[in-house]
């Protein structure tokens, strides 16, 4: 009995490398078809999606012809726009869906802020499809914020979005969403950026670190009165509007108040800004030189 099990699963993985290889051969006589993934962690907050929509809207301006796909991360905001009736795809799912329509050419994008849990996640995904080879090639663009250069730009997108009325004795909060990822650390970094031109702007973070009690003592040590509190997001979904803005007694907003700062919370994700959509955009561009000539439109 043994042996007709160990025979059965040797027959079978011999059946499976004759169809992987033939599958993979097959592509090569395909015509090229190039795509698009762009993936996000995702948001339910209806208000969010015009981030996402400026996102959509630039990539497919900048490289016309190209199909454009869309997939989240997150399996929770997942069922909640399901239970609304509207229903997204997981990265894996949505890879699928581009073998079926027959796509030998895939940029995947990250729409992540930084390189943490849910962007390795993605890397593996990504591998795991270039593995078994149903894609001619496919690459995957960094996040956000992942090289000095990108930092660089990320510095000079923030304060090109910081309101025109903001005096220089005023505070800007930038808030991003934390992680226990080693690459929280980047939003310390960004700080530094920021400060050798502007010391008045702090980045703190929901879940991780710098956090919203150390920048009220900073704050306090400055003797700062007035700070506009942006979120460090893609979004200005539900962090934002009740982390960061909200009548909570938890929320900066009423943690700063109480500590004598006045507040002024400006409910704009980053992807809403053009300066920061074109840091993704360059690397949507640089995934697309990746998969070989021909590839930019």
């Amino acid at each position: 009995m043994m042996l007709v099990k160990t025979s059965a699963v040797a027959l079978f993985a011999v059946f499976c490398l004759i169809t992987m290889d033939g599958f993979a051969a097959g592509d090569h006589e395909r015509p090229r078809k190039e795509g698009i993934l762009l993936v996000a962690f995702g948001s339910s907050e209806k208000t969010a999606q015009v981030s996402f929509e400026n996102i959509d809207r630039k990539v497919k301006e900048a490289y016309p012809g190209i199909p454009v796909r869309w997939a989240y991360t997150s399996h929770i905001i997942r069922e909640k726009l399901a239970g609304k009736g509207k229903y997204l795809d997981s990265p894996e799912a949505a890879l699928a869906k581009m073998q079926d329509q027959n796509f030998t050419h895939v940029a995947v994008q990250s729409l992540h802020t930084i390189g943490g849990a849910e962007f390795h996640d993605l890397h593996r995904t990504v591998s795991a499809f270039r593995a078994m080879g149903g894609f001619e090639k496919i690459t995957l663009g960094y996040p956000l914020m992942s090289t000095r250069e990108d930092m660089e730009k990320v510095a000079a997108a923030v304060t090109a979005s910081i309101p025109a009325e903001r005096s220089k004795k005023d505070a800007v909060l930038l808030m991003g969403h934390g992680t226990h990822h080693p690459s929280n650390a980047f939003y310390a970094a960004l700080m530094f950026q920021l400060q050798l031109d502007d010391p008045n702007i702090f980045v703190g973070t929901v879940e991780g670190y710098p956090e919203v009690d150390l920048l009220k003592q900073l704050l306090l040590k400055k003797g700062i009165k007035k700070a506009y509190m942006l979120p460090f997001m893609s979004v200005a979904g539900d962090h934002a509007k009740n982390d960061m803005a909200g009548d909570e007694e938890d929320s900066w907003v009423s943690i700063l108040t109480g500590a004598g700062i006045k507040c002024v919370p400006v409910l704009k994700g980053t992807a809403e800004f053009d300066e920061y959509v074109a840091i993704w955009g360059d690397h949507v561009g640089e995934s697309l030189r990746q998969l070989g000539e021909g590839s930019i439109h």
